[in-house]
C-alpha cells in the first residue's frame, strides 16, 4: 500500500518537474522574443526619427490641409452631382467648405501675429485668407444649391445669409445668394438691378 502511495505522489512529483520545465522553456523563448522586439522597436524609432527631421511643404496636393485638397474635394463633388449622387456632394462640399474655412482662419491668425513686425509677410497671409474664404464660399454656395436640389431650402438658408454676410450683398457671388433666397421665399423683396 505504502509503495502504491509513493509511486503515485513520484509520478505527481514527476509530472509537476515536467510541467515546470515546459512553463520554464517558454519564458526563455519570451526572453528572446523580448529582445527581437527591443530590436524591431529601436529600428523603427531610428526610422522615425529620420522622418521627423526630413521637411516636407504641406501644400503637396496629397494633403487635406491645402488648397488643392480642398479643390480636389470640390472636383469630386462635381462629378457626384453631374451623377445626382447628392448625398455624396453634400458631404464632399462640407469638407472643402471646412478645409477652406481652417485655411483662411489659419492665414488670419499669422497676418494677424505679423501686423506691425514684417509687413511683407502680413499682406502674404492676408492675401492668403482673402483666396481661401473665397472658395469657401464658393463651396459653402455649391453645397445651399446641392440642398435645393435636395428639397431640403432649410439648410440652403442660413449658408446663403453666410455668403452674403462673408461676401457683401454688392458682390456677385453675394446677389446670387440673395436671389436664391427670393426663389426659395425666404425674402420677398427681390434684389434690384444696378440700372434700375
Amino acid at each position: 500500500m505504502l509503495s502504491l502511495l509513493s509511486s503515485i505522489r513520484f509520478s505527481q512529483c514527476l509530472g509537476l518537474v515536467v510541467s515546470l520545465t515546459a512553463f520554464q522553456l517558454p519564458s526563455y523563448a519570451q526572453t528572446n522574443i523580448n529582445s527581437s522586439l527591443v530590436a524591431q522597436n529601436e529600428t523603427v524609432t531610428e526610422e522615425v526619427i529620420i522622418e521627423e527631421n526630413t521637411v516636407t511643404p504641406i501644400n503637396q496636393t496629397e494633403s487635406l490641409l491645402s488648397l488643392e485638397g480642398g479643390q480636389r474635394l470640390m472636383q469630386e463633388a462635381e462629378e457626384a452631382i453631374s451623377q445626382e449622387n447628392y448625398d455624396l456632394a453634400a458631404t464632399k462640399l462640407q469638407q472643402a467648405r471646412r478645409i477652406f474655412n481652417q485655411l483662411s482662419n489659419f492665414y488670419l491668425q499669422l497676418a494677424e501675429s505679423f501686423a506691425g513686425i514684417d509687413n511683407r509677410i502680413t499682406e502674404e497671409q492676408r492675401a492668403g485668407a482673402l483666396k481661401t474664404a473665397s472658395f469657401r464660399d464658393e463651396s459653402t454656395y455649391q453645397l445651399a444649391l446641392v440642398h435645393r436640389a435636395q428639397n431640403k431650402p432649410e439648410l440652403a438658408v442660413p449658408l446663403l445669409i453666410q455668403i452674403i454676410r462673408s461676401q457683401n450683398p454688392s458682390s456677385e457671388l453675394g446677389k446670387k445668394s440673395y436671389q436664391q433666397l427670393y426663389e426659395i421665399g425666404f425674402v420677398q423683396t427681390p434684389i434690384e438691378s444696378p440700372d434700375q
